[in-house]
């Protein structure tokens, strides 16, 4: 995840060796000890910086940069496993995001909607208390979020049923939640647009084999016990299969706009879509590129 802010360059504070996380490696067989931020989030008034990291949970970075802190790791005494999106009520400084799984990793991203997971939360950090409140739990697969306009309710993606829930923090119908909008496909993060509604980033469209499995878990669990990288061999078949695809809903929950890349040949895997000035920036987790698109 990635903002169209001037860059800030921070280095994550570990309590581990940094041995090999720096330079040109292999990212992929270190992410879980030198740590993988997804998401990133100003404080407008502060101007700290919040980051969710797979790894490390909620950090935190100062406006003059440097190490990032520690902020919280853990709900309700369950640790958190793949902190994965924020996004922030600016008035109040409260911070929302997501633990995608208590049981798989990021590395693991695949085995979370393969077994049915379930253990996926949306939880809400209050900078003052410091204290972190658990909103809605067991989710499956909950990745991206994004607050309405004036803070009336957030949007989350759950990527495994491929759609975006809506949870009420304002009017009577506060701490209820709903479907907010059905998918053609796997969500990932959600950003509001300056012409109104939200963008929703589509992983892939839906496949028949996990239609398939998500009517018969068995089947999930039984390919995960194969003698194989389940996420590494998926990301092979995206490399040559994919497509790319975002979405514009409205504050209904409408579908408005549909841009898709059917050949995959200039985007594919879309994690990530920001509108700023009448153009789309386009990036994904998966793959190396950042799209830039005129509307």
């Amino acid at each position: 995840m990635w903002k169209l802010i001037d860059l800030l360059v921070y280095k994550l504070a570990l309590s581990v060796s940094r041995d090999g996380c720096e330079g040109s490696h292999e990212h992929d067989k270190t992410e879980h000890i030198c740590g993988r931020p997804l998401g990133l989030c100003f404080n407008q008034t502060s101007g700290d910086l919040y980051i969710a990291d797979a790894y490390m949970g909620l950090l935190i970075v100062g406006p003059q940069g440097g190490l990032a802190t520690e902020v919280v790791t853990r709900a309700h005494g369950i640790p958190f496993g793949f902190t994965n999106a924020l996004d922030i009520y600016q008035e109040p400084g409260a911070v929302y995001f997501t633990d995608s799984s208590s049981q798989y990793q990021r590395r693991n991203y695949i085995s979370v909607i393969l077994s049915g997971d379930k253990t996926g939360r949306l939880m809400k950090y209050d900078p003052e208390s410091k204290q972190v409140q658990v909103l809605l739990e067991n989710l499956s697969f909950p990745n991206g979020v994004a607050l309405s306009k004036n803070g009336d309710f957030i949007l989350l993606a759950e990527t495994t049923h491929c759609r975006i829930m809506r949870y009420w923090l304002k009017t009577p119908k506060a701490g209820t939640f709903q479907v907010f909008a059905q998918l053609p496909g796997f969500p990932d993060n959600i950003k509001r647009s300056p012409r109104g509604g939200f963008w929703v980033a589509i992983h892939s469209r839906r496949l028949w084999i996990l239609k398939l499995i998500r009517s018969y878990p068995s089947l999930g669990n039984a390919l995960l016990k194969l003698p194989l990288d389940i996420t590494k061999a998926y990301s092979y078949v995206a490399k040559w299969t994919g497509n790319g695809l975002i979405i514009r809903l409205s504050e209904q929950g409408v579908i408005l706009e549909m841009l898709e890349d059917t050949s995959g040949n200039r985007w594919k895997s879309i994690s990530e879509v920001v509108e700023k000035d009448e153009t789309l920036w386009i990036g994904s987790v998966t793959m190396p590129f950042a799209g830039k698109y005129k509307i």
